[in-house]
């Protein structure tokens, strides 16, 4: 895989994949587009009802949005379970020379980070006693679990780029991993992808988007008795 570790807005990494001419995150910063999109409109929301969050991650690239969710399940003391989906993995290499930690005052934590990227796929593994993480190699096309996970970080490239991870029966395999009253959310805001979205069950909020974006998309799945 053809990619280059680029320097984002906000004085965070990011990564261009040269083969799709897409970055990983939003040039106008990566930790605050993770902290807004993911932390912010997700995550928090859900931990102030819940104790214990469940979380699938799609497109699990360089850890951040993992990472991130780590940091916070740790300081607001809730229990995680983590599943993320990655096909094409990063090497260890690219991982070392990631700025996040660095970034965001926490180079304890530099070790935990690597972490979530050794250790091994197919596995439930204990990062502390209450975030427990697991990685699956494989295309997100065939994701497949029912009523299983509270949030949904949709984070795959952009649809002009994979077209084929945004279609109608991706997100109904999204719609049927969520728990009733889920949420997914994806900084993508494309009046097609709401749509198909709203085709497949949810219910659509379009909320503002991080620094660069007017807006992003929350999608819920709606409880049965609505």
């Amino acid at each position: 895989m053809a990619h280059e570790i680029i320097l984002t807005r906000d004085g965070s990494h990011s990564i261009l994949h040269q083969t799709f001419d897409v970055t990983y995150h939003s040039i106008h910063g990566a930790i605050q587009e993770t902290q807004h999109v993911f932390i912010n409109s997700a995550f928090r929301l859900k931990a102030i009802v819940q104790e214990d969050i469940s979380i699938l991650e799609i497109g699990f690239g360089t850890g951040l949005n993992a990472m991130m969710t780590y940091l916070e399940a740790k300081r607001l003391d809730k229990k995680v379970d983590y599943c993320a989906i990655e096909a094409y993995p990063l090497t260890m290499e690219t991982i070392r020379s990631l700025n996040y930690c660095e970034e965001m005052a926490c180079l304890e934590e530099q070790k935990s980070f690597e972490q979530l990227h050794r250790l091994p796929w197919e596995t439930t593994q204990q990062l502390d006693h209450n975030f427990s993480f697991k990685k699956l190699k494989q295309q997100i096309e065939s994701v497949a679990f029912d009523n299983q996970f509270d949030i949904i970080y949709f984070d795959a490239f952009a649809p002009n780029a994979q077209p084929e991870l945004w279609e109608l029966s991706v997100f109904k395999h999204m719609f049927e991993s969520l728990k009733p009253e889920g949420v997914l959310v994806t900084y993508c805001a494309k009046g097609v992808v709401k749509r198909t979205m709203k085709a497949a069950g949810f219910i659509i909020e379009a909320i503002p988007g991080p620094p660069g974006k007017r807006e992003m998309t929350r999608a819920i799945k709606p409880s049965p008795r609505l």
